[in-house]
Parts: C-alpha cells; structure tokens; sequence
C-alpha cells in the first residue's frame, strides 16, 4: 500500500522528506496518525521517528517552517507545537523562535529500543533501528509507518500485520502480551481504551495476558489511568469499554465504588435491577445526547450510593432512599482519588448528582409553581444538563413507560422554560442579605440572623413575597418582631408598610 498521494496533500511530509535528505538520515511518520489515515479518522497528532537525531531534524524543519521548535532534552524529543503560542511544557526550551501555527502537533524522536526493571514503567532507552522502534509499540495497529525517504516514499512498513488487524477490527500487540504488558502496564488500559474508542475486539490472547497482568497496574500513576479512564468516558460508547474492564479485572483496582454497583440481591421473591449495568446504560444514552465529560461523568456517579442506602422493606420491596444526597457527598473524595479537578468541575458533578431525582419526583404528581421554581433556582445554568441526564435515566425495557416518562419531562421543561422566562429566576438570590438584616436589627452573625433569612428565602419561593426590597424589607421587619427584635435604625422601607403580595407587579413568581 502507497500513501505518496496523500502525504504530498499536506506540505508538511515534503519539508520533513527535504530536510531529512539534508541531514543524510531516514524519517518515517509512524503510529496513530498512519493508524488514522487508513481508518479515515480525523488526527491533530504527527508522530515523526528518523534514524539519527529528532532534535536536529525538528529544528531544521521549524527553521524552514518559521515555527517555534519545543525541544525535550530529558527524552531526546522535539515538538512542533499546533499553535505558536502553545509554549508551556514542563522540561521543555523553545530553541527556534517562530510565529506561525501549523494546525498540527508534530513529534520528533530517533529511533530507539528500550528496557524496562520490574518497578517502572519508566524504560531505559538508547538508540536503535527502525525495527527496534516498532517492536517497543503496543499495538500492531499502532506500529506501521510510511516512509518518507526519496527512495519508497509513501510505501506502508508494516513487520506485524497491523493493516490486517485493522481490517479485522482487532488489537493485538506486535511482541508476546504479556511482555508488552510488564514491560509498561499502563497499554492494559489504553488496549481497553483503543477497543472501546474504535469498536474493536482485543484479541484472545492479549486480552488473558490483561487478566493475568492486571497487578501489575499498581507501578503506574493515577493521573495516567484517570487519562485512560476519561478517553473510555469520552467514547461513542463508553460501556463497552467499562464492561472490558469489569471482565478484565481492572475495574476493582481502579474504580471499586463503581463495581460495587453490580449484582441483584432478591427477597421474597423482590428484587432489585443491576445498578451497575442501570449505570452504563445511563452513560450510553448520555454520549449520545452530549459529548461533555463531566455530564458524562454524573452519570457515571449518579448512583454510586445506592450500595450504602440500600434497604429491604417488607410492604415495598427495596429502596435506596437518599441516595442522591450521600452520592453528592461523595464526589469530591472520588474526583480527589482519580486526580480530578476539584473546581467548578466537580461541583458540577456534584449537583447534577444531588439533583438528578428532583425532576423524576416532580412528574409523578401535580407540578406546582413552587416546586418548579425551586428546582430551577438550585439547577441554575445546569438546568439543561440535569434534564438530559434525567432523560437518560430512564432505561426501563417497557416501551410505552418510556415514552410515558419523557412526556412527562416534555411537560416539566416546558413549565420551567415559561416560569424562566417570567420570573428571570436563574442563579437566584434574595434582595435581602445576611449583612442587611444584621444592620436593620443590631445584630452579630447569630441564630435569629439565619432564621430570617431562611423565612426570607421560602416566602420568595412560595411566591408569597416578591424578590424586591419593597416587598421584602416589611416582611423581614415583621419576622424580626416575631423574635422580639425591633428596627435600630430608619429603612428604606417604612417598618409599618404592609408585606406585598401583588402578584400583578412584572417581577412575581406568581
């Protein structure tokens, strides 16, 4: 197979061809972008491999290029970064000043063989042939490369049979499993990764050596697993990939609290549906609604209580009350363990874990203004989020219960949509403030202080009191006086003005 055609569409491949001629060494561009182009999948990444030095070849290329070389001393690697102004890199100089944006990340490293101790998945690495850079790959379909040299350019290197196993939809490693595996255990996760990302099956003997090998998964860094874990999130299908892992042995080392999902447990003829299963198919209906990690990632967590609140009754069978909000409790410790971002991430995650039962609860009875209100203040710019993943919370196999429920949901969005665009109630807050209540009365930060403004704060939501200072300051001096307390100073509002309840101003609930 000749890819001359192709690689002379993008100009690139020509300055490598040129430079590389220049500096007598060979390149070839190799892995995940031959990988790519045979399957007709977009790539952002170029991986380059010559004989000789990456340094020096990158170099002459962004000279010629006018873009900035990040040169990598420590790994005897350089990079052509995608943008020119994508200049931060941990251990990295930028050697070749430049202005101009490829568009594409191109990598440069000399061929080079490795070894590996038992401890590390760190190698020990000098240089070697093409041959020796190809073997130290971790899949066939990641170890072809296409010559770039005057005399077979474009012509596939392909020694393990990578374009067969990709036509077979098939990972494979190019060396005995179980010696790839060792050797840097973090390939049992992306061999898991790469099957869930492209719909592919692992090859028998490789996916025993991922049971077999699964330990030595221990030696390699959370941050790195987290990685592989979000790349099988961010699939088409995601539960494929996690169903992989289950049966590979990995899920426990690496995700326990989901594992424990798994399982029916049965009563008096009551059981329970597989919570664990429920949950991977929330997830597939959330990736095909939204491609957002971190809905995808409430998803995932939506459930993960339902172990620690599950409980028998004889008259109703099981339940698992409140556990919406002990799963939102245990976010943070989850997304601490993975090395998640604990940012507006996570809080995100968070509150569409603590919310997802609210709208499933609002459409089993009459939907009041007051209800619908309370759940569009709390879900806020969520809203939207929640809803989807509310729809794809529903996974019964009864058609006609399905439909049922979402038009039940259609009926919930269309209220909270009218009542938005009425009330303006997004990311509410009360015109009253803990410091204006303080100031009205005398007081310290106390009791009496959270008391009003909780009353302050139901009255609005029971539209009962307008959101506004007119109508809020009476109703704040009137629940002040129901402690003993008294005004100590002159409000803009007269004390004995009346509580408003006129649901005919343009700012009520009602």
């Amino acid at each position: 197979m000749n890819f001359t055609e192709t690689l002379h569409s993008n100009p690139i491949f020509e300055v490598i061809a040129r430079q590389a001629a220049a500096l007598d060494v060979r390149a070839y561009v190799i892995g995940g972008f031959v990988r790519d182009l045979i399957l007709k999948r977009p790539s952002k990444d170029i991986d380059i491999v010559c004989i000789g030095s990456g340094i020096d070849l990158a170099e002459a290329v962004g000279r010629e290029l006018k873009v900035p070389v990040i040169v990598f001393k420590n790994f005897g690697t350089a990079m052509l970064p995608a943008h020119a102004d994508q200049t931060t890199y941990t251990e990295a100089t930028e050697t070749v000043p430049g202005s101009r944006s490829l568009g594409w990340e191109v990598e440069f490293v000399g061929a080079r063989k490795e070894s590996y101790r038992s401890d590390s998945r760190k190698p020990l690495v000098e240089n070697g042939t093409l041959e020796d850079d190809q073997n130290r790959r971790d899949f066939t379909i990641n170890a072809m490369g296409i010559s770039l040299n005057e005399s077979d350019f474009g012509q596939l290197l392909d020694p393990f049979g990578g374009l067969d196993d990709l036509r077979r939809k098939t990972i494979r490693t190019p060396l005995e499993p179980k010696i790839t595996f060792s050797d840097d255990p973090l390939r049992m996760m992306r061999a898991i990764r790469f099957a869930s990302q492209l719909g592919f099956d692992i090859e028998p003997d490789t996916f025993d050596a991922i049971i077999e090998m699964k330990d030595r998964l221990a030696i390699v860094s959370r941050e790195r697993i987290t990685d592989e874990l979000n790349k099988i999130i961010l699939s088409a299908k995601p539960s494929y990939g996690f169903k992989l892992l289950y049966h590979a042995g990995l899920l426990d080392l690496i995700f326990p609290e989901l594992l424990a999902l798994k399982g029916v447990e049965t009563i008096e003829g009551k059981g329970h549906k597989d919570n664990f299963y429920h949950t991977l198919q929330v997830l597939d209906n959330v990736a095909e609604r939204s491609d957002d990690l971190w809905l995808r990632w409430a998803a995932l967590l939506h459930d993960i209580a339902k172990p620690a609140t599950k409980r028998f009754d004889p008259k109703v069978g099981w339940t698992f009350h409140g556990h919406e909000d002990l799963g939102a409790k245990q976010v943070p410790g989850i997304f601490r363990q993975m090395k998640l971002p604990l940012n507006e991430k996570m809080r995100f995650v968070k509150k569409l874990v603590r919310l997802h039962l609210r709208p499933i609860a609002l459409v089993k009875e009459q939907i009041t203004d007051s209800a619908l209100r309370r759940l569009l203040i709390e879900a806020g710019d969520d809203l939207e989020a929640l809803m989807n993943l509310c729809r794809a919370d529903i996974t019964s196999k009864n058609y006609d219960r399905v439909k049922k429920h979402l038009a039940n949901f259609d009926k919930v969005e269309r209220k909270l949509r009218e009542l938005d665009e009425r009330d303006k109630l997004r990311n509410f807050q009360p015109v009253i403030t803990g410091e204006l209540i303080m100031e009205a009365f005398g007081l310290k930060p106390s009791k009496e202080v959270g008391l009003i403004k909780v009353a302050i704060r139901e009255a609005i939501l029971e539209g009962t009191v307008v959101n506004t200072l007119e109508a809020a300051i009476p109703f704040m001096i009137e629940e002040g006086r129901k402690m003993g307390l008294e005004p100590v100073k002159e409000l803009p509002i007269q004390a004995d003005q009346s509580v408003s309840h006129d649901s005919s101003s343009p700012e009520s609930p009602q």
